[in-house]
């Protein structure tokens, strides 16, 4: 018997319709991915499955009994306690019960209060009642399958790992359905090499929706596509669902030819005149009418973008040129003699686990930051479109078409003069949609619009710090075409394996702490070339408390003039061979002290982020005002860094 049914499920939100008549039946067992364009409506299909949200119309058959827990898509930032904790609030009153026995037992051990003793007694029968020590074991299992720190304060782990914890407080629900928005998202490499083979491992119903295909391709054993409100099945791997929607699409393309050449034929049948009027037939006529009604009632397929960048004079022949190049911030060493050299064309990706330093690796590659030893020299003519992946460069209050240009109602396409609306139409937004604020985008849209801006302007050199983020999988392979087609160079930071594997012609990999190396290929030829003893588990193990000194680029615009000098050092400014001078007992002070406050900085940065990046984060009352901390947050951060430089200077003086 299937778990769930949905039948003739109805939904609109305003005049758009979101499910026409959508029939969906989930089976135990299944790991079904829902893909779709942004903005169809593939979390909402969710909430529906949940129950948080009811449709207009249709019904929600559940089996009896059943149970459905969603794993959150974003880390809430007021969440505190212990992991324990965490976990235990999935139990719901058991696990308040668990947790006052721990307390209790643990106050047992050093009080001998009759009081303590009674409260102990009472929580006891209570557990017995609901069998709330299969229920511990249950909790204890989990807690050693993810690999968790019981004890260790919830608000101290890393995104990773408090992703661990929420999917540990979902499934301790022991759900028959788990549904999944988006669970790579934030998710380092690493993280998500962990994650496939832990949610095959589930004796439960998957329902997810993710654009990391080869996440996908390895997950999925059906495919739920939503597509124009209706829903279809297909019960195959992802490779193959390309194949059989391409043919699909060619049959409906040909159908609905046959059926505008039939509609033409008979309006020019009854409009020839008078002697026709007399002589028609009254069928014939109300077949016309049902063809009318039929065409104005098709829901068009909606196009694909027409990625293309505006392509600049060609750089030198070195575009960067690496030597020797060391750099460390305290208690963490980014990058030790490290040299390489990127040529014209070439596109190049940056690996690592989170937190490993590639951001830092980025500034010293683009001369915004100074190495400790070592040289970058940057060729000549540089142009540099960068992609932010926090999209800071988009003001949520402007209007989608004056986010293309400040100053013109046209931009110009490699010699071509193009209206910003026609402009925009390339990338799927339409005139409506473009004349909105941007805040009203879903974070997907506002990927696709931020593209936009940058190709818009004349560049030689991509980077492109996170760009897949949110993207449906469409516009991905576009994105993938418009890079291996284009002329300049790309320097590119992702997790998203198959995007690297189809776009970089090499790969800069943080192999260890200070161990960055370079392969050939992508990240399956780097999986295929590394030595034995390379292991991402060494980068948690070298970071120390308040050693998270990753700063992320603040400030840069989205076209940079490569000058080859350093904002904040001189560029012949090595590493000092002397003794280091020593600070004045005040600045001894503050310099100890920075790196804790960079990491407290980072943390709540990084908390803000992944709220912003909620596609509904602009429909809140208050988002300008998490926008205004987060502005607060990096002139902060920008200015620690700042001054941690200045005495760092004057150490090595």
């Amino acid at each position: 018997m299937a778990l769930l049914h949905l039948r003739d499920i109805e939904l609109s939100f305003g005049t758009q319709c979101i499910f026409d008549k959508a029939q969906l039946t989930i089976e135990r067992n299944e790991r079904v991915c829902l893909v779709g364009r942004n903005g169809q409506g593939k979390s909402t299909l969710l909430k529906i499955i949940e129950g948080s949200m009811e449709p207009d119309r249709g019904s929600r058959v559940l089996q009896d009994g059943l149970r459905i827990t969603k794993l959150q898509q974003e880390v809430p930032n007021d969440l505190t306690g212990s992991v324990f904790h965490i976990i235990a609030e999935g139990l719901g009153e058991a696990g308040q019960l668990l947790e006052q026995f721990a307390e209790l037992t643990h106050r047992m051990a050093t009080d001998s209060d009759p009081k303590i003793f009674e409260a102990f007694s009472q929580v006891q029968q209570k557990l017995d009642a609901v069998d709330g020590w299969s229920l511990q074991q249950n909790v204890d299992t989990l807690v050693s399958k993810l690999a968790l720190p019981p004890e260790a304060e919830f608000a101290d782990l890393s995104g990773g790992m408090k992703r661990r914890v929420l999917l540990a407080q979902a499934l301790i629900r022991s759900p028959d359905i788990l549904l999944l928005d988006e669970p790579t998202n934030h998710l380092d490499i690493a993280a998500i090499d962990w994650l496939e083979p832990f949610l095959k491992s589930l004796n439960c119903t998957l329902i997810f929706i993710t654009h990391d295909r080869a996440f996908l391709q390895a997950l999925a054993t059906r495919i739920i596509e939503l597509d124009r409100g209706h829903l279809s099945s297909w019960e195959c791997d992802y490779e193959t669902f390309l194949k059989r929607k391409a043919e699909k699409l060619e049959a409906e393309a040909k159908a609905a030819a046959e059926f505008d050449k039939k509609l033409a034929q008979e309006e020019t049948w009854i409009r020839q005149g008078i002697k026709a009027r007399r002589t028609r037939n009254e069928g014939r006529v109300r077949a016309l009418e049902k063809l009318r009604a039929e065409h104005q009632e098709r829901r068009q397929h909606v196009g694909k973008a027409s990625l293309q960048t505006n392509q600049s004079q060609n750089t030198g022949k070195q575009v960067i040129e690496v030597k020797d190049l060391s750099f460390a911030w305290p208690n963490l060493t980014v990058v030790k003699d490290f040299s390489s050299l990127i040529l014209r064309g070439d596109k190049v990706g940056l690996i690592g686990p989170n937190g490993c330093g590639k951001s830092t690796l980025l500034k010293l590659l683009l001369g915004e930051l100074a190495p400790d030893a070592g040289q970058v020299k940057l060729g000549t003519h540089l142009q540099v479109a960068y992609f932010d992946q926090h999209r800071a460069q988009l003001d949520p209050e402007q209007k989608v078409v004056d986010s293309i240009s400040d100053t013109s109602d046209h931009v110009e396409i490699n010699g071509q003069r193009k209206h910003v609306m026609g402009y925009l139409q390339d990338f799927l937004f339409t005139p409506e949609r473009a004349r909105q604020p941007v805040k009203a985008l879903s974070g997907g849209e506002r990927n696709r619009l931020l593209l936009a801006r940058i190709f818009a302007k004349p560049a030689n050199l991509l980077v492109l710090d996170e760009p897949t983020n949110d993207l449906d999988i469409e516009t991905l392979e576009l994105l993938e075409e418009l890079l291996l087609n284009y002329k300049g160079t790309v320097i590119l930071v992702s997790h998203d394996r198959a995007f690297l594997n189809s776009v970089v012609t090499s790969s800069i990999v943080f192999d260890a702490p200070g161990q960055v190396h370079e392969y050939v290929g992508g990240y399956d030829d780097w999986l295929r070339q590394r030595p034995d003893w390379v292991s991402w588990d060494n980068f948690a193990e070298q970071k120390m408390p308040g050693a998270k000194q990753n700063p992320p680029d603040k400030g840069q615009s989205e076209t940079t003039p490569a000058t080859g000098k350093s904002a904040s050092k001189s560029s012949d400014n090595k590493a000092s061979t002397g003794k280091p001078k020593k600070l004045s007992f005040k600045d001894q002070r503050a310099y100890d002290a920075l790196p804790e406050q960079i990491e407290a900085l980072e943390t709540r940065l990084e908390a803000l982020s992944e709220q912003v990046s909620d596609p509904d984060f602009y429909q809140t009352p208050d988002y300008q005002s998490t926008l205004d901390h987060i502005q607060t947050c990096e002139d902060e951060l920008e200015a620690a860094f700042a001054q941690w430089e200045t005495l760092e200077a004057k150490r090595q003086s």
